[in-house]
């Protein structure tokens, strides 16, 4: 196993040994706000977009360090190149690192920070469920570039070996279900393997991976950390100083930087972020509850009997009554905005989107408007009956009786 942090600063961001206890221990809320008020230039109250690609060097030719002479653990008093580091996205990940509870970088887009964890871990074997079809599009070229080794995700312990990697969605995409993260990195560091957890569907707010034991967690930030459906990101964050240093340095090379606009929307949504989640995870709920009880009622009522003649079944992590022993430690705050449901055929899963008025049919997830996908138009690997659904922000009664008027039209004798 690589030594946990270790101190020292990289790109203006402090890996510190530990959090230091002389300092206030503020709620996400307040830290989404105020995590990078030490990196403030001016007295601008909203923080300025900085657009510049290269910055100056020092005037006083004393003050000059060839770069050789540099200390990869100093903070450098200035930025010098984009695609080294650069004022906006120096402040987003600050931010991020105050949140995430580990040194966070920043990255183009999720699959680009998915890729660079490959290229530095460089496992052998990779072990591997279901989920999102684009991290096996990437895994897939680590795989042609390497020859690495697919294993399943459940595979037995001692199938894994020194620096191999299990990776683990949860919550997991589309159905917005919850693996026990901690019996996966239990599992992996017994053979001294690693995990990572892929926690886009889990924000801050929601789960903390790190407290379950994942080595590193991705975000794609495009999702709940941009949160208004206008930006690309990617995030990486991990507590092993060399791997953040590491990260850090082959990033400049890999080129997969945000660009400083995607940074400043991404501080802009930051703020909110625990506002927005909160409200989109508890009307997921609400929303989940309300179909599972119409679909498990006695059938007598009416709306009962319309979302039965249309809707085969729904999934959300907030249905594993049986794992909640561990599922409610994982995921104090929530258990997620996104959920899916089965229509009886693919029919009408096609016909869905068209006759809702409140959800967008459209692929993606996590901004303030509330989306439905027959997902099946992006990903082909899918049951054609499975519809993904994001929740946004709006009021939950009224999409509720949208989803609704929907089953009862789809339901109605043509």
């Amino acid at each position: 196993m690589a030594s946990h942090t270790d101190g020292g600063v990289v790109n203006g961001i402090e890996i510190p040994v530990e959090e230091p206890s002389s300092l206030p221990v503020y709620a996400q809320s307040t830290q989404a706000i105020h995590a990078d008020d030490h990196l403030k230039s001016v007295n601008d109250v909203a923080p300025p977009l900085h657009v510049s690609t290269t910055f100056r060097y020092a005037e006083n030719p004393e003050d000059l360090k060839p770069a050789e002479e540099l200390d990869a653990n100093v903070t450098l008093e200035s930025h010098v190149y984009s695609r080294e580091t650069a004022p906006t996205t120096t402040r987003l990940e600050s931010i991020l690192t105050s949140l995430l509870h580990a040194p966070a970088l920043t990255y183009s887009s999720g699959l680009a920070a998915l890729h660079a964890a490959y290229v530095y871990l460089k496992p052998a074997r990779v072990a591997i469920g279901g989920g999102y079809h684009g991290s096996h599009g990437v895994l897939a070229l680590h795989r042609k570039l390497t020859g690495a080794q697919i294993l399943g995700l459940h595979c037995e312990a001692e199938e894994l070996r020194e620096g191999d990697l299990i990776h683990l969605e949860s919550p997991l995409n589309p159905t917005g279900e919850a693996y026990n993260i901690a019996s996966f990195a239990e599992k992996a560091h017994s053979r001294g393997a690693y995990l990572l957890v892929d926690a886009t569907f889990g924000p801050p707010g929601l789960q903390d991976p790190f407290v379950q034991g994942a080595d590193i967690v991705m975000h794609s930030g495009t999702k709940y950390i941009g949160g208004h459906s206008d930006m690309l990101c990617g995030v990486l964050a991990t507590r092993h100083g060399e791997w953040f240093r590491g990260l850090s340095g082959e990033r400049v090379y890999l080129g997969s930087v945000m660009g400083s606009l995607e940074g400043w929307l991404g501080v802009r949504s930051l703020r909110t972020l625990e506002l927005r989640v909160k409200r989109q995870s508890e009307t997921a709920e609400r929303l989940v509850c309300w179909l599972d009880n119409q679909l498990h009622g006695d059938g007598g009522k009416e709306d009962e009997k319309v979302i039965r003649t249309v809707v085969e079944k729904v999934r959300h992590a907030s249905l594993q009554h049986e794992d909640m022993a561990w599922l409610k430690q994982q995921m104090p705050g929530g258990f997620g905005p996104v959920f899916a449901l089965w229509m009886k055929s693919e029919a009408l899963a096609r016909r869905l989107p068209s006759k809702l008025q409140l959800f967008h049919h459209a692929t993606s997830l996590g901004g303030v408007e509330s989306l439905i996908e027959w997902r099946t138009m992006s990903d082909t690997t899918v049951d054609r009956r499975l519809m993904r659904v994001s929740v946004g922000v709006e009021h939950w009664e009224d999409l509720r009786d949208d989803l609704l008027r929907a089953f009862a039209e789809l339901s109605a004798p043509s």
